[in-house]
């Protein structure tokens, strides 16, 4: 055996099994798509796992310098004519139907076409199925060339004015990742100058007047039923009615659709069919379908159609289709088709007539052929195509529901949202394809909000969540907004907070797109409000980024004084201090502190009579404010109003044990004992005041106060406050401790009569030496009674005299210092 393979030889190394098989049949996690797009002055990031962000557009950031500021340029004659293309619904599969001339409609191309290349708008009306669509492709090829923009080609089934214009303004400009705001839009919109045909329009009085305003040098030609309302007065609009076909041109047209000549009992059998429907085309584009059914049933199995089942299939003759048959042909047709063709029409019922594209018709089905029934269903003339789809004909839905077709109408559409939630999501589906298959999205989503089924509403926030990002990034605004509510509504439904709060989000960052800050203010603030229960901290920021920009763009302030993102308070305004993050207290008089001395201590005084004055601030916000803020301020900062007061009360209970203990170390030291009625002598001291040297042994400084000498304890040097209160100056001056900051003395004080020469330390009374030059009416003696000073808080008014001493306590000692809130 040759083992040179084997060890450090010359064989090949073995490949790891990592390399080989990475997840044995689990599919690797792909990353979220994010798109970013430009709205207006809002560079707006989609994405599907936190929610969308905004923020105003960076320079040089998101997209490509410079693409956001020049002009969107236009496109080609030829890249129109593909942008069209794409939006014509698909070809179908399977047998193609008889293509049917235009019959009796010359008189009315010829006058559109005559008016159009005059640049007049013309509203042109009738009934449902009468040629409006047929008659808009011959105008459209004919008015080719008489616009600079070419021919436009939009529908209006399902659409607002708004959304109209942005279609018109896609197919115009090159902008593909740029939506601009309403007054872009509209300055964009005034230079396209363009045939545009509009078909299926569902408004009209001013709506369709404020459509025609926003693009005057367009020349429109919009297609109505009689039952839309009709233009205002003042539009210009020029009315074309068309009616039904006559009797010569319907039987014609039946016998095209048979492509044989009518027998004798098939043309009476038209005749009366044509009475019947007034000549609508529809009817007789069905009933050719009937007779060439008809004509199949009665041929050979063998030489049958395929398509055809071969259940149905009989010998002999076959009697012609009944009157009623004929005026509603929906469900003789549908009983003739094949089975994938009727459980194709029983999910267009649960859409609301919306057809599936014929891409989803086998996964829908369970058919890998189901994809050709919707060219079974074009032929028989149950489908007319709408935009870039395909729906059910005029009267087909409700001669379907008649006939049981509406049974499993629930189950359906909760089969075609399973399936659309698994495709929306998947990575391979662009947010174009998407937005090609919104009006069957939305159908699904719709069908399963009421709830009634267990499941439903979980199924249908799963939809959502997974369609709305796509529509989003499609700039399909109208089914985002759509998908959002509905989303959110069954998310409600199914107790998904997490969902909900998703969809409150979108709903916010939509609404500011838009211009409607107090709907994202309130949308976001929800949002906001279930993901900070959830503890879902990205999510709570990035709402909390967006609810910034609503903010700053109505200018109106953030409730609580907090920013909206809750990470720093902004710089203070008008050189004002900046307001602490919880936002501005409720100011707490503090009335047991005494007030800051010249040595800092603080002692105990007796309430004042006057009342305390508080300071706090009031700020008027701009623009009138917010409503409720006072409401909100002290809901919001709560929590900082109990630590402020918990704050006040423990300085407070502090500095008492600070000074109780001060005084209670103290009682026993001579020097710090002061005696009634002392004051500062010249007589004692040969170099002037004691106060001007410090005695031996004191640890005061010159000029302070509460010491004295230790050697006489009977001696008090100048600027020692007596226990009465006054204070003495160098001068020989009684410093009056009873004058406010304001300059008004304190009515607690007596003007003394009879000044005392010189005190005796057995004077009954505390009484001060006045200056032999100083008045006696002009020095006011304290009363033993308000023997503290009293002094507003500091809160109040700021002390006028800091190198004045500090109050004496009750027992005469001099407090420590403690801090002052």
């Amino acid at each position: 055996m040759d083992n040179d393979s084997f060890g450090e030889g010359a064989g090949q190394a073995r490949t790891p099994r990592e390399a080989t098989t990475p997840d044995f049949g689990q599919s690797a996690p792909t990353l979220a798509r994010t798109v970013q797009l430009v709205s207006g002055d809002f560079l707006l990031t989609v994405n599907p796992v936190d929610g969308s962000e905004i923020e105003p557009c960076p320079p040089g950031e998101g997209l490509a310098a410079g693409e956001r500021t020049a002009p969107p340029a236009r496109h080609s004659a030829a890249e129109r004519t593909e942008l069209q293309r794409a939006a014509q619904p698909p070809l179908p599969a399977g047998p193609a139907a008889p293509r049917l001339p235009l019959l009796e409609r010359d008189e009315e191309r010829r006058r559109l076409v005559r008016l159009l290349g005059r640049g007049r708008s013309v509203r042109l009306t009738g009934p449902a199925g009468s040629g409006r669509s047929a008659l808009l492709d011959t105008v459209a090829q004919e008015c080719a060339d008489l616009a600079p923009d070419g021919v436009v080609r939009l529908s209006g089934h399902r659409r607002t004015p708004t959304e109209l214009l942005y279609e018109l303004y896609a197919i115009v400009h090159k902008a593909p990742q740029h939506r601009p705001d309403r007054a872009g839009l509209l300055t964009l919109v005034r230079d396209i100058g363009a045939i545009v045909l509009l078909d299926d329009l569902e408004f009209g009085g001013a709506a369709l007047g404020e459509l025609l305003d926003s693009a005057p040098e367009c020349a429109f030609l919009v297609a109505a039923t009689p039952d839309v309302a009709a233009p205002a007065a003042d539009s210009h609009l020029e009315e074309v009615f068309l009616g039904g076909l006559g009797r010569s041109a319907s039987l014609e047209l039946l016998q095209r659709g048979v492509d044989r000549p009518l027998t004798e009992d098939e043309a009476n059998w038209a005749g009366d069919l044509w009475f019947e429907s007034e000549g609508l085309p529809l009817r007789f584009v069905q009933a050719g379908a009937l007779l060439r059914q008809c004509d199949a049933l009665r041929t050979d199995p063998e030489d049958f159609d395929p398509y055809m089942p071969a259940d149905r299939v009989e010998g002999g003759d076959i009697p012609l289709p009944s009157l009623a048959e004929g005026a509603a042909p929906a469900a003789l047709l549908a009983s003739r088709l094949s089975k994938s063709a009727r459980e194709t029409l029983r999910f267009a019922v649960a859409l609301g007539g919306e057809v599936p594209h014929q891409a989803h018709l086998p996964a829908l089905v369970g058919d890998t052929h189901a994809d050709a029934a919707v060219g079974e269903l074009m032929s028989c003339g149950l489908l007319t195509p709408v935009g870039t789809r395909y729906r059910l004909a005029a009267g087909v839905i409700a001669q379907l529901t008649e006939k049981g077709y509406a049974t499993d109408a629930a189950a359906h559409a909760h089969t075609a949202a399973q399936h659309y939630a698994w495709w929306a999501g998947h990575p391979s589906v662009t947010p174009e394809r998407a937005v090609a298959e919104a009006d069957a999205v939305l159908a699904a989503l719709t069908a399963l909000v009421p709830g009634q089924e267990s499941g439903h509403p979980s199924t249908a926030v799963l939809l959502a969540r997974s369609a709305a990002p796509a529509f989003a990034a499609g700039q399909h605004w109208s089914a985002w907004e759509k998908t959002l509510r509905v989303g959110s509504e069954a998310a409600r439904l199914a107790g998904e907070v997490a969902e909900e709060a998703y969809f409150h989000h979108e709903l916010g960052v939509l609404a500011l797109c838009n211009g409607n800050l107090d709907r994202a203010r309130a949308e976001l603030e929800a949002s906001i409000g279930m993901r900070g229960a959830l503890a879902d901290k990205r999510g709570t920021v990035a709402g909390r980024r967006a609810l910034a920009l609503v903010t700053d763009r109505s200018g109106a302030p953030v409730p609580g004084g907090r920013t909206p993102a809750g990470e720093e308070v902004p710089a203070a305004r008008h050189e004002e201090s900046a307001s602490p993050p919880g936002g501005v207290p409720a100011a707490v008089p503090l009335t047991g502190l005494g007030r800051l001395s010249g040595l800092g201590s603080v002692g105990l005084r007796k309430p004042s009579d006057e009342p305390a004055t508080t300071v706090s601030r009031h700020e008027t916000p701009a623009g009138g404010g917010w409503p409720g803020r006072g409401r909100s301020l002290l809901g919001g900062a709560r929590r900082n109003l109990v630590a402020a007061g918990a704050g006040a009360l423990l300085a407070a209970v502090l500095g008492t044990v600070v000074t109780l203990g001060a005084t209670s170390d103290n009682n026993d030291v001579p020097g710090n004992k002061v005696r009634n009625g002392q004051s500062a002598n010249e007589d004692d001291s040969q170099n002037g005041l004691d106060a001007d040297v410090p005695a031996d042994g004191s640890t005061s400084r010159p000029g302070g106060g509460g010491g004295g000498d230790p050697k006489n304890p009977d001696k008090v040097t100048p600027g020692a406050p007596s226990s009465s209160g006054v204070q003495s100056t160098p001068g020989g001056r009684p410093a009056s401790s009873s004058a406010t900051p304001e300059g008004r003395p304190s009515t607690s004080g007596r003007p003394t009569t009879k000044p005392t020469p010189k005190p005796s330390s057995s004077s009954p009374g505390p009484t001060a030496t006045p200056s032999p030059s100083s008045s006696t009416s002009s020095t006011p003696s304290t009363s033993p009674s308000s023997s503290t000073p009293s002094t507003p808080d500091s809160a109040s008014a700021p002390v006028t005299n800091s190198s004045a001493p500090g109050a004496s306590g009750p027992s005469g000692s001099s407090a420590a210092s403690s801090p002052v809130i």
